[in-house]
């Protein structure tokens, strides 16, 4: 009884965690990335509950309150913590509400950037010859020109809006989804259970949909959270030079164009924005660094 009782704890005890607490467990040895989980966590919960958190309309201007400054500084207004801007509009709201455009358009890129390069990614593996060439040459001519030029040259062309930089940004950033999904396939195309799978009559869709693609999801969520940082990145870009969202739409890049002329008078109306920029992208991409590191096991510390 005794011999029966220590086996099954020492196989008790020799269980595998589950494959959702060994993810976690790799991904939280890395500390950024668990700061950065954090930060994100708090900017999507400030953006979705900004109509409840933000105390004022990000758009309502309040006649003989411009420029006031953030709750620490002589003169500041209790109603405005951190000020109000040129034109008397609250600055805590209209970050709050550029969370969410800005979280949206960096998401709705990753969605749609995803979802067209895996489809030619997969397209190009699969049927390789002049398909292959055509669609890899189309991703090397988009590479080919600087991605801020070519988003304002899409800008240009199309009309600066916020749908149009979503649009402008997605096609700037396919190329890396479609390259990475297609060298993934190629990869996965030579192992033996792709064979098994052609040998037991498996269609062309359903290999590459259900039977290759899920291996190649491992560098593709990667490259996909890093994308989100990229997207609002370029889309802070074009907001900035004009081209983006447009006033008085509270994107973090247009309120940063709207008040580049306070930068040396009243410098916290443009350093808001700037710090949300950063502080969101860094935190996405540490966050990027750990999911690397979690779903590589080569990465993983033993």
């Amino acid at each position: 009884m005794a011999s029966e009782a220590l086996i099954t704890t020492t196989t008790t005890q020799a269980k595998p965690p589950g494959p959702f607490r060994a993810f976690w467990s790799a991904f939280s040895e890395n500390r950024g990335a668990v700061i950065g989980l954090m930060v994100v966590t708090l900017v999507v919960v400030l953006a979705v509950l900004a109509p409840l958190l933000a105390p004022h309309d990000p758009v309502e201007q309040f006649k003989g309150a411009t420029k006031l400054p953030p709750f620490w500084k002589d003169g500041a207004d209790r109603r405005f913590w951190l000020g109000t801007d040129a034109v008397g509009r609250d600055m805590l709201s209209r970050l709050m509400y550029g969370a969410r455009i800005s979280l949206f358009i960096g998401l709705s890129v990753m969605v749609v950037s995803m979802a067209v390069g895996v489809s030619l990614g997969l397209a190009a593996a699969w049927f390789g010859g002049l398909v292959d060439v055509i669609i890899i040459r189309i991703m090397d001519l988009i590479m080919a020109i600087p991605s801020l030029v070519l988003a304002i040259l899409i800008i240009a062309i199309i009309g600066p809006s916020l749908t149009n930089t979503i649009v402008a940004v997605t096609i700037v950033y396919l190329p890396r989804y479609v390259r990475l999904v297609r060298a993934s396939a190629l990869a996965e195309l030579t192992r033996d259970y792709v064979t098994a799978a052609k040998v037991a009559g498996v269609g062309p869709f359903r290999l590459m949909t259900v039977t290759v693609l899920p291996n190649c999801l491992a560098p593709l969520i990667v490259q996909a959270a890093l994308g989100v940082s990229d997207a609002i990145l370029e889309a802070a870009g074009l907001g900035f030079l004009g081209l983006g969202a447009q006033p008085p739409t509270p994107e973090w890049g247009a309120m940063l164009a709207d008040t580049r002329d306070l930068m040396l008078s009243h410098p916290w109306v443009m350093a808001f924005p700037g710090l949300c920029i950063l502080v969101t992208v860094m935190a996405i991409n540490l966050m990027g660094d750990g999911l690397r590191d979690a779903l590589d096991p080569r990465l993983r510390k033993s």
